[in-house]
Order: C-alpha cells, then structure tokens, then sequence
C-alpha cells in the first residue's frame, strides 16, 4: 500500500516546491510533479502515475483541480481511480467516497471550478475589448522591456556569473 503525490502548476514560472512539501506533510511517500496548464490533457508524470497505483493505495493531491480543470475529464479519471479500489485524497476537502453524496460532491466541485475559471477569461477577454475601445494606446501581452543601463547591469551581471560557473565547472573536470 503505496501512498502518492500529484503536483502540478500551470506555468513554467510558478514553483512546485510549496505543493511538493504539503503532500510530503500529508504522508506522501512518492511525489510526481509537473509543470502543464490543467486544460492540457497531456500530462506525462499524471498519466505515470495513473499507471503506477494499484488497488488499496492512495493517492493525494492538494486540491481537486489538480486532476483536471475539465469537468468530464476529471469525473471519468476519479470514477476510473475509484473504481480501481485507489483512495483518493483531496487535502482541502478530504477524502473522496465511492459513495452517492461523495460523488455529487465531486461532480458539484468540479463543475464550480470549470464554471470559475470559464468566468475568469470571460472577464479577461471583455477586459481586452473595453481596453481596445478606450484606450488608444492599448496593447496586448507584456510591455516590452526598456533597455536602460539598470537592465543592462542586470544581464550583464547575469551572463557573468554564468560564464564564472562554467569557468569553475570546467576548471574541475580537467583536474
């Protein structure tokens, strides 16, 4: 009886490590990470690990949009985890039943989250166009970065600090 850990962040830019030692803390003793959009259906530690577990083991995760943010996607995965004898732990809800109330829970859950974030780009996406309509000089994405001497010591800084670990790197191997 094995018990498991699925972590996962939407962008590369968010960190594991905050999911990781939660599940660490809740008895996991194999973690699987990954860094992929929960609209992504590829997910190549989740699937591991789907095809790790057996019957009797646990599997933890800390919230339940971890499956899926796809209401459909994450109901089949559940009942397929649940049926399979795997018992499933959301941190910030508990464990999930094989039972009537313990999937209407799962499924209301779900549908709430896909409906929040579903309203999330609704929002984003009339915030673009009132932005486009008002403003002039509205555009898209990121602003570009001024290249001013700060940002330049920056990189600079940077590129020097990496070339002196490669330098050490390499002054060690050739001993």
């Amino acid at each position: 009886m094995t018990v498991y850990g699925y972590a996962r962040v939407s962008t590369a830019g968010q960190s594991l490590n905050e999911q990781k030692d939660t599940l660490k803390k809740a008895g996991a003793d194999i973690i699987m990470s990954e860094k992929y959009s929960g609209t992504t259906t590829t997910r190549p530690q989740f699937e591991k690990l789907v095809h790790l577990v057996e019957p009797n083991d646990t599997l933890i995760v800390t919230k339940l949009d971890r499956f899926a943010r796809n209401t459909r996607e994450a109901l089949n995965l559940i009942d397929s985890l649940l049926k399979e004898k795997i018992v499933i732990k959301v941190l910030n809800l508990g464990t999930i039943d094989n039972t009537p109330m313990g999937r209407m829970l799962v499924r209301t859950l779900l549908s709430v989250a896909e409906m929040e974030r579903d309203m999330i780009i609704e929002r984003t996406q009339a915030g673009k166009i009132f932005a486009k309509q008002h403003n002039p000089n509205y555009k898209e994405g990121r602003p570009k970065r001024k290249k001013d001497s700060r940002n330049t010591a920056i990189f600079e800084y940077g590129r020097l600090q990496e070339s002196s670990e490669h330098r050490m790197l390499l002054k060690d191997f050739s001993r």
